[in-house]
């Protein structure tokens, strides 16, 4: 979450009009994060979150994001549902942005996982695979392993900027992991960004899971891979906490199937995960506005965690 977009009082008040949420007592931006611009609302009848979508989330998107937190919240998933206007709308404007004012969960996210908490998170992310088994609609990622190059070649350069070689370090990487890509396995609905930050715990128990806006149609191992890559470690992905890497797997194990063939590529699908997510945030370190109420975050925190992947072979074959 972020504040790229700063929402006055006065628009928020009218904005609110439009629900029956009651009056707005309060309104805090929310710094973390890199993707949209965030609040934290009060009102006379509750709290809530409102999200104004810009960067990487496109309009045309938002109906299958909202779409699929409405089919998986009516399946009984902790996950928060846009809230409708008086017309039955969940999409709005506001301050010339798409905007959502959205069901607040209760719930802490944590930085040093458990074991016990690692194992309720990959239970979790297995009943969403479960869940949404039946979710018809189809959405192409946004930031698949075809658009990776891509990003790389418009960070140029500039990489040796963060550090000194680090373009053709991950040139490197990229060639290996796109030589090994596996194109075989499922596919389905993932959320594609579950990070620490986007569970709300209560002590063992998931009590939310949020921001699917990168939610989409792919590998379903890759979404499994993406959690591994975002739990599994420690002091900025200089140390890899195998305890909690194995909790997450065996916890998706107890809700949802996974294969022979899953296990064996979540070695190079966990890779292609850090370099996924290494290159979003260098371009981000590079790009961000000064003046944007953001905290940017390292990308050498995800290339530490891919090089310490290539060291550790076959995590699970």
């Amino acid at each position: 979450m972020a504040v790229y977009t700063h929402v006055s009082a006065e628009a928020l008040g009218e904005f609110l009009k439009r629900y029956d949420v009651g009056e707005l007592v309060s309104a805090k931006g929310i710094a973390e994060g890199v993707e949209n611009s965030n609040y934290l609302v009060d009102t006379t009848k509750g709290r809530y979150f409102l999200t104004l979508y810009e960067k990487r989330v496109a309009a045309d998107d938002l109906p299958y994001f909202m779409a699929l937190l409405d089919h998986l919240a009516a399946k009984g998933l902790p996950v928060p549902p846009a809230i409708k206007d008086g017309d039955g709308l969940e999409i709005q404007e506001l301050e010339g942005r798409p905007a959502c004012l959205i069901k607040f969960l209760p719930g802490v996210s944590i930085s040093h996982p458990t074991v016990a908490q690692a194992g309720a998170v990959g239970r979790a992310l297995g009943d969403v695979h479960k869940a949404a088994a039946d979710f018809a609609p189809v959405r192409e990622n946004s930031m698949g392993v075809a658009t990776w190059r891509p990003l790389f070649e418009r960070c140029g350069r500039a990489l040796d900027d963060i550090e000194p070689s680090l373009y053709d370090h991950v040139g490197d990487a990229l060639d290996s992991v796109e030589a090994a890509w596996p194109c075989d396995l499922a596919h389905g609905t993932i959320h594609a960004d579950l990070f620490p930050d986007n569970v709300l715990m209560r002590g063992d128990t998931v009590a939310g899971l949020i921001d699917f806006y990168f939610a989409c149609t792919d590998i379903r191992a890759y979404d499994l891979a993406v959690m591994h890559s975002a739990w599994s470690f420690a002091d900025a992905g200089r140390t890899y906490v195998g305890d909690i890497g194995h909790a997450l797997v065996s916890g998706y194990g107890d809700t949802h199937s996974i294969t022979d063939d899953e296990l064996r590529a979540l070695s190079v699908l966990a890779r292609g995960a850090c370099l996924r997510f290494f290159l979003s945030r260098a371009w981000d370190w590079l790009n961000t506005p000064a003046d944007a109420l953001v905290t940017r975050k390292d990308p050498l925190d995800y290339f530490r965690r891919y090089v310490i992947y290539t060291g550790l072979g076959d995590l699970y074959a």
